[in-house]
């Protein structure tokens, strides 16, 4: 397999994956954790190595190693092996993901982006999601009439705040997740819910038109629920780890015991919220986006550059919100192909830079 994204969370827990089911690992993709990279390359032997900047080749372990996007979409389209397992952060996963399917590579994806971004120019028939809830829905899944999708979320790192504390709250404060540690971007998503936006999304072009929405599950525990016609609903539970789902992705006749059970007399109760407008502001589009899921690109472009404005200290943690909202409520564009797509990115990141919130 390639693995895009190693050094990160998602990648980090494939390649234990893969150690359990023995898949060979053909190319290790990292950024800029040299040193967690080195430790990879020691256990897994890849055959090549990609890192996102040159002046670190020379400490990376390796006698085949390749920098920058080119060289991602050059190996993804010379190598011979059929699985890309895509857990890159960001718009720059997108054209990965493109030159895999092109390839009639399966895509294992974690990277949100590409979907949020451009779904309805990809063939999701050849893509597994990684994330734990859609891997959530897909197990749900039955031949029986759906009435709605739903997905859960923590609630983010101030899911407990009084609201008035918002306008003041730092970088920091953001990455303090209530039950778990993750990436920078991802944890920020976490506490604007634009994170769980962005899942309906990839849910609405993974599974089609439907009935979707998201709550709060406080811990973690129930990942997704299906609500069928008949009056049933049924629930996804499992212990929060990426294991399950990236182990399906890899191996779908996985039999395997990944994790243990969800005791629920230890669990004792569970708790659910509404994801409120007032605190999540975000959530003032979601009906809309999900009517027209192909503006996905300028919410995704937006957050990008906001959340860059965000870290540089530039707007406050509220203004990330308002900026997305001004971006979508100014572009009306719905992308006719891919090019369109890069395009719109292009000019929502461009308007964000010069945008005064």
């Amino acid at each position: 397999m390639i693995l895009l994204g190693s050094t990160g969370s998602i990648g980090v827990n494939t390649l234990e994956v893969a150690k359990k089911l023995s898949i060979n690992v053909e190319v290790l993709v990292a950024g800029n954790n040299i040193a967690l990279l080195n430790s990879q390359i020691k256990e897994h032997q890849p055959s090549i190595v990609i890192i996102a900047n040159k002046d670190d080749i020379s400490k990376v372990n390796h006698t085949n190693v390749f920098c920058g996007q080119e060289a991602i979409l050059k190996v993804i389209e010379e190598s011979s092996s059929e699985l890309v397992i895509n857990a890159l952060v960001g718009f720059l996963g997108l054209r990965p993901t493109l030159k895999a399917l092109e390839c009639n590579k399966r895509v294992a994806l974690a990277n949100k982006e590409s979907l949020v971004a451009c779904g309805a120019f990809i063939d999701t028939s050849k893509i597994q999601p990684i994330d734990s809830e859609h891997f959530g829905l897909w197990y749900l899944m039955q031949n029986r009439p759906v009435q709605k999708m739903i997905i859960t979320a923590s609630g983010g790192a101030f899911r407990d705040w009084d609201i008035t504390r918002l306008q003041n709250a730092t970088l920091a404060d953001t990455q303090k997740h209530p039950n778990w540690s993750m990436g920078q971007k991802i944890t920020i998503d976490s506490a604007t819910m634009v994170n769980k936006m962005f899942e309906l999304l990839e849910a609405r072009w993974l599974f089609g038109e439907g009935k979707y929405d998201a709550i709060i599950e406080t811990k973690s525990l129930i990942h997704a629920l299906i609500d069928f016609k008949d009056g049933s609903t049924t629930a996804h539970f499992a212990n929060a780890s990426m294991q399950l789902p990236i182990a399906f992705a890899l191996n779908a006749e996985m039999q395997e015991n990944m994790l243990p059970h969800v005791d629920l007399l230890k669990v004792g109760s569970l708790e659910f919220r509404e994801i409120t407008t007032d605190r999540y502001p975000i959530w003032q589009i979601k009906e809309e986006l999900l009517k027209t899921p192909s503006k996905g690109v300028i919410v995704n472009a937006a957050n990008e550059a906001a959340i860059e404005k965000f870290i540089a200290k530039e707007i406050g943690f509220i203004d990330i919100a308002k900026t997305i909202i001004k971006a979508y409520e100014k572009f009306d564009d719905k992308p006719k192909n891919v090019d369109d797509v890069f395009a719109i990115d292009t000019d929502v990141r461009a308007f964000i830079a010069r945008d005064r919130v």
